[in-house]
């Protein structure tokens, strides 16, 4: 099992979620006979105090314990205080005290809301997402974050995937002093590419440095970052694969985005009538419809053999 090897090899911080299916279930079966020796980071989707409770004992049966090291509340369109009507940071107070959460923690992908929670001294940790394409504002995030004493928790160091090379994310991510990555990797060769550095860490060579930048001029700025918020579509388009299935398909080769599932999913991208919900919501300021539809243009082209990948 993925997990066991990577407690094995010396990893020891695991972030998961109530909303990741079935990630706490493992993470308790395959890690709870050395709990003591482990970090564990869970989150929240409650949006008051009754839904909290229920999900933070159901997190502690799967993960097989009585404490969770960090609770973190998962990408909330709003900064939790004390006082503001849910409930929710009075109930995170008060697990903290019983010894239910040890330290609390947020989630975003809202740069104002999370500069926010950083800046309320109401948290111990932002996670948030931070690669290599990072702006200058997500740089001056991850400032904020070292001056107000609150750990940095980079979530997508490969972008959701739109960048290949690990050494180079790593190379990269290593210049930060209070970022903590995690690499959501899901396949044992991923693994095994992590696992090496820890005796052989990549350093920023001229050859990075130039991957890294021809990436930046690439990617960096009008593109999906397939956090979700645009979701759900009234017309049923999974717009967070479909506004970014240009760059997925040439810079994650794979032979599934060519599929019958993959191609209706493209398709329904024609269901498209503009109402703007999706951009409206974009934390990004993406206008989406058209990323949309310039996909799927991409898409047919590739289909046709108009153009080559």
């Amino acid at each position: 099992m993925l997990l066991r090897k990577a407690y094995d090899a010396g990893f020891t911080f695991f972030d998961t979620a109530r909303a990741y299916t079935d990630s706490e279930e493992k993470i308790g079966a395959a890690l709870s006979d050395v709990r003591d020796k482990i970090t564990i980071a869970t989150k929240t989707t409650a949006k008051d105090a009754k839904t909290f409770w229920e999900q933070l004992k159901t997190s502690l049966k799967n993960l097989r314990t009585d404490y969770i090291d960090l609770y973190q509340f998962h990408t909330p369109p709003f900064c939790p205080k004390p006082g503001d009507g849910t409930g929710l940071y009075e109930a995170m107070l008060e697990a903290k005290e019983k010894g239910m959460i040890r330290h609390i923690g947020i989630t975003n992908h809202r740069l104002d809301v999370a500069e926010e929670a950083v800046r309320s001294g109401l948290y111990e940790t932002l996670q948030f997402p931070f690669c290599y394409l990072a702006t200058e504002k997500d740089l001056a995030l991850v400032k904020l974050c070292l001056e107000q004493n609150v750990g940095f928790i980079a979530m997508k160091g490969l972008s959701g995937g739109l960048l290949t090379r690990s050494d180079a994310a790593y190379a990269w991510m290593d210049q930060f002093e209070n970022v903590l990555p995690i690499w959501g990797v899901q396949r044992e060769r991923e693994l095994d590419e992590f696992i090496r550095y820890f005796d052989q860490p990549p350093g920023m060579s001229e050859e990075i440095k130039g991957l890294i930048e021809k990436d930046r001029q690439e990617l960096i700025g009008n593109f999906c970052r397939a956090c979700g918020y645009c979701m759900p579509c009234p017309m049923g388009i999974q717009i967070n694969s479909c506004a970014r299935m240009s760059q997925l398909i040439r810079r994650s080769p794979s032979a599934e985005w060519l599929s019958e599932k993959s191609q209706q999913m493209m398709m329904d991208v024609e269901k498209c009538v503009g109402c703007g919900q999706c951009s409206t919501k974009c934390p990004y300021g993406l206008d989406t419809p058209s990323l949309l539809k310039q996909n799927l243009e991409d898409y047919q082209n590739i289909l046709a053999g108009k153009t080559k990948i």
